[in-house]
């Protein structure tokens, strides 16, 4: 089967080929040069900036730009540095000792303090606040304060990767401030200790930041060159591309690969890539929680479906970029993403039909197949490839959020997305979410839980190992969660625009800079 690449559309193409379109001059991007603005696009609304509510990446990013953490995490090293931190000692394999950083102001000038790092950890690993992502919190005890400037962080189990957790998804409230505005308020408006501040929230339409003067000295983010953010959420790629031809806005990311060559013909934009922490994956539905008598159920019509897509056709030829295809469902480089415990499919469309004839399906089956993945030519190479063996996926493509609920409530038979583990280089910030019972699991499997609890339970290494060796071996044979390929993010941005890409899929704005 051949998957074909989508054409740019005549406009672009001929503006590379050195002909003009109306509006493509460099004045817009030289005024926001001189206005010293940042105009960003993301093809996703986000329902509540608050980062603790929501799953999605571009809340994630989002926060990053105005929230720290405890500690902070060197993108280009992946070495954990002080942050609102400026020291920590492990006590035991369940508690570490944090010094706190003096004379750090949140944005609305009030003092950061003891308290507020104990009230956010407190509060974020009580199960009742209902956190977006549970399993990002739950080996958290609890947290008291031991001084006029140092805490105490307790853990329920021994977690070797703690500090990265404290990093990349554990950024500190105010605690008067969000005592006084509630939830509501807050996620209307936040404000955190970060380098930039938000000055507008529209989670329909986007954000608006500035440059907070009163980031604190020796802060791992730095000094912003960049003076003002506005970051528009824009529904689709065609739009967001055209957004960026006219000039409208500065930067965009995962755009079509296909694209990249004509865009950087353009004389006043470039585009570039990195591969990143993010898999995408199909989540079947074996547990039966959209409907007993869905096909998803039979373990042979899982295998069907594990056979029938060519992965490795999708990664070299629609993703580019050296996208992979990981054998085990996690990220390659993770701790404990031991691709030889992996069971390995093939690509084989002739088993495929041959499983789903034993699986009861000699003609095959129609299932509802819903994806949020773009560029969609991705979602519409998978669903080909089910439709050759026999498996008519009727594809609906849906806004991630809207994806997310429905997926939460249990009434999605076979889905498509991604999980960038909030960059954390350690499976469990993956094989827990999908199957360790929480609203993501359709797996339902109380011995593969029990093996992702117990490679999350010790800090022993090789027990540790053993046991996520054994999650993926059952994880795998029994086809439950099938990983797809590795993202590469394609940005493409102003040429007058200075701005470095990283591993771990977090655009990081304010280190860019206009040239």
């Amino acid at each position: 089967m051949t998957i074909g690449r989508r054409r740019l559309g005549q406009g672009i193409a001929a503006t590379a080929g050195g002909l003009a379109l109306p509006g493509l001059i460099a004045g817009p991007a030289e005024a926001q040069r001189s206005a010293n603005t940042l105009r960003i696009a993301f093809r996703d609304a986000v329902p509540n900036i608050d980062p603790y509510f929501n799953s999605q990446r571009t809340g994630l990013i989002i926060a990053h730009q105005a929230f720290d953490g405890l500690v902070h995490r060197d993108p280009g090293t992946f070495r954990i540095v002080p942050a609102l931190a400026t020291e920590w000692t492990w006590v035991d394999a369940k508690t570490i000792d944090f010094t706190l950083r003096q004379g750090v102001k949140f944005h609305d000038g009030s003092d950061f303090t003891a308290d507020d790092v104990v009230y956010t950890i407190t509060t974020v690993s009580k199960p009742e606040t209902r956190v977006a992502t549970p399993s990002n919190y739950a080996w958290i005890e609890g947290c008291e304060k031991t001084g006029p400037n140092t805490v105490r962080l307790t853990m329920k189990r021994p977690t070797p990767a703690a500090l990265e957790y404290l990093a990349m998804v554990t950024p500190i409230w105010p605690k008067a401030y969000r005592e006084r505005v509630g939830p509501d308020g807050f996620s209307r408006m936040p404000i955190g200790t970060g380098p930039y501040r938000f000055t507008k929230v529209d989670v329909a339409a986007g954000v608006e930041y500035e440059r907070f003067d009163g980031y604190y000295q020796g802060g791992p983010k730095g000094r912003p060159a960049i003076q003002k953010l506005t970051a528009r959420f824009i529904g689709d790629a065609a739009t967001e591309l055209t957004e960026l031809l006219g000039q409208r806005v500065d930067w965009i990311w995962n755009m079509n690969p296909d694209q990249m060559a004509n865009v950087n013909r353009l004389p006043f934009l470039q585009a570039t890539q990195q591969e990143s922490m993010r898999v995408a994956f199909l989540s079947l539905d074996a547990a039966g929680r959209s409907g007993a008598d869905n096909p998803m159920t039979k373990l042979k019509a899982r295998q069907a479906v594990w056979h029938a897509i060519d992965r490795n056709a999708i990664a070299t030829r629609l993703v580019g970029g050296g996208s992979r295809v990981p054998a085990a469902p996690c990220f390659p480089s993770q701790f404990g993403c031991n691709a030889d415990a992996a069971v390995k499919y093939d690509y084989d469309p002739n088993k495929a039909k041959a499983l789903l004839a034993e699986a009861g399906y000699p003609n095959g089956f129609e299932i509802e197949f819903t994806s949020y993945i773009q560029p969609r030519q991705w979602s519409e190479a998978v669903q080909n490839y089910l439709q050759a063996a026999g498996i008519r996926a009727r594809l609906n493509l849906m806004q991630v959020a809207a994806q997310i609920q429905r997926s939460q409530r249990g009434e999605l038979a076979m889905q498509m997305g991604s999980w960038g583990s909030y960059s954390i280089n350690d499976v469990s910030a993956i094989l827990p979410n999908y199957f360790a019972g929480s609203a993501d699991d359709y797996a339902r499997d109380e011995e593969l839980t029990a093996l992702v609890n117990a490679g999350g339970n010790t800090a022993d290494e090789a027990a540790r190992k053993a046991a996520y060796d054994a999650a993926i071996k059952r994880a795998t044979e029994n086809a439950y969660w099938l990983p797809l390929f590795t993202y590469v993010s394609t940005y493409a941005f102003q040429k007058q625009l200075e701005f470095p890409t990283f591993a771990d899929e977090l655009p990081r704005f304010y280190l860019a800079k206009w040239k």
